[in-house]
């Protein structure tokens, strides 16, 4: 639903738009779209987005916002990141109100996983 001046789509770069699009199928079981060769729009995400094809990555160390997921099972879905080719920035660590990891998804694109389950 479309709501006067809230958040209605993201959009992130990625070098490899095939890589990247198999990363969060596998992972996060989103749905693709692809508008042409540079440009695929994903829906069953939370919101909706899209990824265009660029040279560089985001990061938040590198002033970009950062895009966080919620999980129930903080340690299943690294291990899926992981088995998915997604590379570890942090490793699961606490913070008042729960625990978090970070990564990079196959084109660099930074993410973070955060639970307020205790495992």
């Amino acid at each position: 639903m479309n709501e006067h001046e809230k958040i209605n789509y993201l959009e992130f770069p990625a070098k490899d738009i095939e890589a990247t699009k198999a990363f969060f199928t596998n992972v996060f079981g989103w749905s693709f779209v692809d508008y042409g060769p540079d440009y695929t729009a994903f829906s069953d995400a939370g919101i909706e987005g899209g990824i265009f094809r660029a040279d560089l990555s985001s990061s938040a160390k590198q002033g970009s916002a950062l895009i966080i997921f919620y999980s129930n099972d903080l340690g299943q879905t690294q291990a899926k990141v992981e088995a998915a080719g997604g590379a570890i920035l942090q490793p699961i660590y606490s913070f008042p109100g729960g625990r978090r990891f970070h990564f990079a998804e196959p084109s660099g694109s930074e993410f973070a996983v955060w639970s307020d389950v205790d495992e």
